[in-house]
């Protein structure tokens, strides 16, 4: 039996097989998972957990070198926005930004989405896998 880290079985099993620019998106409860794409459901009730709750979790386990949001996330909630630019500065993550349905489709080529309780604005990221033996950012 594991004594720490990500206790979700699910989670961690995606991550422990997670390649170099593989990528997983975690989501608000209101995103649509494309067919065929994992989801590892992990909402209780509104709210429950957080995208902030999640995306910190994520950040202390898994080798991330680029993130991906839609572009409205910035006005519409400027909150999980300010989280994300703490967790993955631009100065040492790229960065990319495009339309909500251009964000949905990308998410067709992720190995998961985890389904988070949020129900704010544009609480989704995509996070791209990086080397582990890279530097440590």
């Amino acid at each position: 039996m594991q004594k720490g880290g990500i206790l979700n079985s699910h989670i961690a099993k995606v991550l422990a097989d997670l390649g170099h620019t593989d990528t997983i998106c975690i989501g608000d409860c209101g995103l649509p998972i494309p067919q065929g794409v994992q989801k590892i459901d992990l909402a209780l009730e509104f709210g429950t957990p957080s995208f902030e709750q999640v995306v910190r979790l994520l950040r202390k386990h898994m080798q991330v070198e680029s993130i991906h949001i839609a572009s409205p996330m910035e006005e519409m909630n400027p909150h999980n926005y300010a989280v994300l630019s703490e967790l993955y500065p631009e100065s040492r993550y790229a960065w990319t930004r495009t339309s909500h349905e251009e964000f949905k489709q990308a998410s067709a080529h992720c190995k998961c989405i985890i389904r988070t309780g949020e129900t704010t604005p544009y609480a989704n990221v995509i996070l791209q896998a990086d080397c582990i033996f890279n530097e440590e950012k």
